[in-house]
């Protein structure tokens, strides 16, 4: 796991180097054996200075998430973590030099590894990043990051890095500090080895290194804890922390503790501060959730874990985009940036060019903000090409549809796609709700038919969801998964049925929103509740933003489509309210749940107290809208029942696998990472728990909270929804 050599001049090289992997992680073994070769380094009387560095593409990517998945005992993972903080301390307080030669990125526990050592080098290579990514799953630095990093460039410029898992270029870690010097690729050793012969050699310090906290009279840059400029960076940072988490995301707060106490105290007090804050981080539920769905989730989408084996890889070159609407022009945007040629056809060629232009507007604003190139956005506007002629379409592998959700519209244009391509092409349609194996039937080859259900807007959006319609193939499949990872997304897998997975569940939120409203609870707590939830937006305010006009349009269709099999909900007759008598569509029309006045920020509609009346105390909670016990009831409420409907997806085999629900959700409509997703926050809950509190709201609130049979057969064994 380490090399370890010494050149003729007295210089170990303690070269990180994993078996079997792409990256080195710091975990129990490695650590092991480097404080083993470390520590004989600093016990020969040979060796004038050490080197770290990597035989990997890059130097360390941080710890184990799969050791710290697993880790339970909180004394355990204290007592660990101190042993690797003596061991740093005896390296950097030995005398003997240290220097790590930074040949790529160094995240998390691997800058913390670099930081360390009393010099740092890096290559300069455009892809390589520093900083410390834990905060985003759950955790903080805990091998000394929360101490060192202010330490050496001041608790203002640290927090950026440590409480929002800011990746920097080596040109900014530069300026922090964080390294220090940067040199052409390849000569990062050279460099950091002449530092370590200079500085044992150096006379005037008697060979011996030293890191600036260790020094006598050290003073943080910039100002301590209790400084005039401390003491105000603490006190917006805690209510800017409170605004923005609601106080569900643990691990920001302890590194602002972290911090706050460690920075007042001598640096060897702040490590233990920091080992205690980081095991109680490591066995948090939310730490748990988030590496299981952020990470191991997510990583297992991207790679196409599911992907059928036998199907050969497919590179599309030529796509075929119908329609060029905002849907239309995003996909092609996100398909000509992957390289592909895309045919973006619309009825009229003005309507082509006008999906063109969104595309083209975009790229132009990456330009003026420096991040994209001018040459390589000129390169992706050439792929475009519109036009209104189907002819055109001829040599494209996959023609997807994004026209108007009407099955007559969809129909047509799918025969006069496959008229013009190969019985090979893929044809995809985007919609958001209606059956694809309905939609299949206007397909000369059903085989051949799949849902690419995209997400709005779709080049900032993350996730597409591959729906399988019942004659799909799983070469189709396998070919769409291809097509969706090389565009940079993030696919989950489902089967057909009405809404699919996301939209069915992502309404689920907006309906019992709507229901809270019905029943007189007061519309400013019910999209607070969302709020202290974890979700992005209320579900009043978000019904504004999809457009009640859109969710009473879905009912009435549906309604049509399952006639008395179909039983009116309470967000029916409120959407139905809202649009056909009182003509409120959302934030479209500048008038729904709230009101947007052109000049102002929106506000709720006052008309809501005379159509929505206020509801008198509540009986069953037994406390009026000010009890705390009441918003727990709301938050229970909006979040269970998107749990219980995840559950039925994956009862009726909609879902292929929990981990596709929980990605879906977090990536899909914004669903708080820290629960791991609709059926990870039941995992956490616990099934005899699940059960218990779903069929309470069932008695309560109707069956859309009933738990779905595998639920009970799962909690009757003691299982989990992981394991």
């Amino acid at each position: 796991m380490i090399n370890y050599s010494i050149d003729a001049e007295g210089i170990a090289t303690l070269e990180w180097d994993l078996p079997g992997r792409s990256q080195n992680v710091m975990n129990n073994a490695s650590m092991k054996s480097f404080v083993e070769h470390a520590e004989r380094a600093l016990a020969d009387p040979a060796v004038k200075g050490i080197l770290v560095a990597s035989a990997k593409k890059d130097f360390i990517a941080g710890g184990d998430l799969e050791e710290l998945l697993a880790d339970s005992d909180v004394v355990k993972v204290v007592a660990g973590i101190e042993w690797w903080h003596a061991k740093m301390r005896a390296m950097e307080t030995h005398g003997k030099p240290v220097a790590a030669a930074l040949n790529g990125s160094a995240l998390g526990g691997g800058m913390e590894m670099a930081l360390s050592c009393h010099y740092r080098v890096a290559a300069d290579r455009p892809a390589a990043r520093f900083g410390f990514p834990e905060v985003t799953l759950g955790l903080l630095p805990g091998a000394g990051g929360t101490q060192r990093t202010p330490r050496l460039c001041g608790i203002q410029q640290a927090a950026p890095l440590l409480l929002e898992g800011k990746r920097i270029k080596a040109e900014e870690a530069l300026k922090l500090h964080l390294i220090n010097a940067i040199v052409p690729a390849g000569e990062e050793r050279q460099a950091a080895r002449a530092w370590l012969l200079h500085t044992a050699n150096d006379e005037k310090h008697h060979g011996k290194a030293h890191q600036p906290w260790d020094v006598k009279g050290y003073k943080i840059p910039g100002g301590a804890v209790m400084s005039p400029t401390g003491v105000q960076f603490f006190m917006v940072a805690n209510a800017m922390l409170r605004e923005k988490t609601y106080g569900n995301y643990p691990a920001p707060k302890q590194i602002l503790s972290c911090m706050y106490e460690g920075l007042q105290t001598d640096f060897d007090t702040g490590l233990k501060i920091e080992a205690r804050y980081f095991a109680s981080l490591v066995v948090s539920p939310e730490a748990k959730n988030m590496i299981r769905s952020l990470f191991f989730g997510i990583n297992e989408a991207n790679k196409l874990a599911t992907r059928p084996r036998d199907v050969p890889p497919q590179k599309f070159t030529r796509i075929g985009m119908l329609g060029a609407g905002m849907m239309g022009a995003g996909i092609a945007l996100s398909s000509a940036q992957a390289g592909m040629t895309v045919v973006l056809l619309d009825s009229t060629q003005a309507a082509a060019e006008k999906g063109k232009d969104y595309a083209v507007k975009y790229w132009s604003k990456l330009v003026q903000r420096g991040r994209l190139g001018a040459e390589l956005a000129a390169a992706y506007a050439t792929r475009i090409m519109p036009t209104a002629d189907y002819a055109d379409l001829a040599g494209c592998e996959l023609v997807i549809e994004a026209v108007f959700e009407k099955r007559e519209i969809k129909a047509d244009v799918t025969r006069k796609a496959e008229a013009a391509i190969a019985d090979t092409a893929i044809f995809a349609s985007n919609t958001s709700t209606l059956p694809i194996t309905g939609l299949a039937q206007a397909s000369a080859r059903p085989s051949h038919f799949i849902g690419l259900h995209f997400f709005s807007p779709v080049e900032k959006m993350p996730l597409v969801e591959i729906i399988m319609g019942q004659a799909t193939d799983e070469a189709t499949l396998a070919r769409s998964m291809d097509y969706v990872r090389a565009i940079g997304k993030t696919p989950i897998v489902v089967n057909d049925s009405r809404g699919f997975y996301t939209s069915r569940v992502f309404g689920t939120y907006i309906s019992e929103g709507m229901a809270l409203l019905e029943e007189g609870y007061a519309p400013a707590l019910i999209d607070k509740a969302g709020l202290l939830a974890g979700m992005p937006v209320g579900p009043l305010a978000l019904a504004d933003e999809v457009s009640i006009e859109l969710v009473h349009k879905i009912a009435c269709q549906t309604q049509a489509d399952l006639g008395d099999a179909y039983e009116i909900r309470a967000a029916d007759r409120v959407a139905a309210l809202m649009v056909d008598k009182l003509g409120r569509l959302g934030r479209k029309s500048g008038t729904g749940f709230y009101d947007y006045p052109a000049h102002g920020a929106k506000h709720l509609w006052r008309g809501l107290a005379e159509h929505f009346p206020r509801r008198a105390a509540d009986a069953k909670v037994g406390a009026d809208e000010t009890d705390p016990a009441v918003l727990k009831s709301l938050i229970e409420r909006l979040i269970l029942v998107q749990s219980a409907e995840t559950a039925r997806c994956l009862q009726e085999n909609v879902l292929r696998a929990p981990m596709d629900a929980d990605v879906g959700a977090i990536l899909g409509w914004g669903y708080p990472p820290f629960r791991g997703g609709p059926l990870g926050w039941l995992h956490t809950l616990g099934l005899a728990q699940t059960v218990a509190d779903l069929e309470r709201l069932a008695a309560a609130h109707g069956p859309r909270f009933a738990p779905a049979p595998w639920l009970k057969e799962k909690a009757a064994k003691g299982e989990g929804v992981y394991a």
